[in-house]
């Protein structure tokens, strides 16, 4: 238990609002809290996201299902509104803490105290217990979320998404580990939060092995996908929409561009590949959609120069992050998908692409392993060796009946990732949140 949460957890109840939520066990509503990146910025570059798609979908669902949802994020710009309707019952709240342009991800720690006052005051403005429950994604948001549970007299349910200690476990070569602030803090989340969400099993056991989280504290919820979105298509019609040839071969890369990614592995497995066999080359095209991230920004051409050094930057395209619709079209054009990551907590890209039914080759890592179905759905690498990557994209590509079968397992397995089941499995956790919390007092029960 986290030190004086036995206080917030035996205080009396009296708000009308959270004495009701805590009868019925589901939030009428919860604060989300997002808070080193919006939900309304583009996935693919930045600090975006993954996590945001997450954000947005579920927020989405949890409306859908009569829990409003207010997320908090720090405001970016000047120019942004305080509030913005994100979707019937969804809200975003821009809190100002610091300055607006120009602040790291790594420098948000020193901001986390204006943060949380923005947090206070907004909450402040509204009726007591306005919020029944605090849903916190990311380490930073957990410290914000960890002092405003307390101050609410609410339960804390928290979200990782990435681990420290998981990353420098598994930490890309010439990357940085991530400083002991990050893994002092996220230990403090884990134990203030009175329950975790794990992506898959493995994120579970690392929670419990590598942070002392209680096993019975933490709560298996897999992300979606957007089954009605992501669906096959015309391969055809995909690929003369982005000007790509009815007879190339496709290799895909969605995501932020940064060593944790590895794109680069992409990169020199498409020069292993003519290497093996030079007549690919009048083939192929690597597409790499997403824009430089995190460590990625201090070498933003790196990607680039490393095509260029390999011989290979002609049939390297680099395209921006894209929409949803757009993306969806790059899935169904592409032969493969290629998930490189050195550390994955799950994998939506994974996903996404074998819902559009075009299999995957990806690293075994992390969620990885339970975002492919392996020999199934594509192919898992054991090994992060660009000639081994290459071998599995050649395997493949090169077998057309075999790529027929794995783009039917892909379809299949991705089936079982909607973003319904995500939303169910979110509320179940929030009502076992509320169950354990503070027992109402005698009067209130009584009321």
């Amino acid at each position: 238990m986290a030190p004086n949460r036995g206080l917030r957890k035996t205080a009396p109840v009296t708000s009308p609002s959270l004495l009701s939520a805590r009868r019925t066990r589901r939030p009428h509503r919860v604060a989300v809290l997002s808070i080193h990146t919006s939900p309304l910025d583009q996935p693919g570059t930045g600090d975006a996201g993954g996590m945001n798609v997450y954000v947005v979908e579920t927020a989405k669902r949890l409306a859908e299902a009569g829990t409003e949802v207010e997320i908090f994020t720090r405001a970016t710009s000047s120019d942004l509104p305080p509030l913005v309707e994100m979707a019937p019952g969804v809200q975003v709240r821009h809190v100002t803490a610091g300055p607006f342009e120009g602040l790291n991800k790594q420098d948000l720690p020193g901001q986390l105290c204006a943060v949380t006052a923005g947090l206070l005051r907004a909450e402040a403005a509204r009726p007591e217990g306005w919020f029944n429950l605090i849903h916190s994604h990311y380490w930073l948001s957990g410290q914000v979320g960890w002092l405003a549970a307390e101050r609410w007299n609410v339960p804390l349910v928290h979200s990782m998404h990435t681990m420290a200690k998981v990353k420098n476990r598994d930490l890309s070569p010439g990357d940085s580990p991530e400083p002991a602030l990050r893994v002092i803090g996220e230990e403090q989340v884990v134990l203030a939060a009175d329950r975790l969400i794990a992506n898959t099993d493995d994120e579970a056991h690392e929670l419990i092995d590598l942070y002392g989280a209680e096993p019975d504290h933490v709560d298996v919820v897999h992300p979606g996908v957007d089954l009605e979105r992501f669906t096959p298509g015309s391969r055809a019609a995909a690929r003369q929409r982005h000007d790509v040839a009815d007879d190339a071969i496709v290799l895909l890369f969605v995501g932020r561009i940064q060593p944790l990614k590895a794109p680069d592995i992409l990169v020199k497995a498409a020069a292993e590949l003519i290497s093996a066999e030079p007549s690919v080359r009048d083939r192929l095209q690597v597409v790499i959609c997403g824009g430089p991230s995190g460590s990625g920004l201090e070498r933003p051409t790196a990607l680039m120069d490393l095509a260029r050094q390999l011989g290979i930057d002609d049939l390297v395209r680099f395209e921006p992050p894209s929409d949803r619709a757009s993306l969806v079209d790059w899935y169904r054009a592409a032969d493969v998908t290629v998930v490189p990551s050195h550390s994955e907590s799950f994998g939506l890209v994974a996903v996404e692409s074998q819902a559009c039914g075009t299999p995957v080759v990806a690293a075994a890592v992390g969620g990885l392993r339970t975002a492919v179905a392996d020999q199934v759905s594509g192919l898992l690498v054991d090994t992060h060796s660009p000639r081994d990557f290459a071998h599995a994209i050649s395997t493949i590509v090169h077998q057309p009946r075999l790529r027929d079968e794995f783009a039917h397992g892909a379809h299949m397995h991705a089936a079982a990732f909607g973003w319904a089941a995500t939303t169910a499995g979110l509320l179940n956790s929030y009502s076992a949140a509320m169950a354990n919390a503070a027992p109402l007092s005698l009067t209130a029960q009584r009321s």
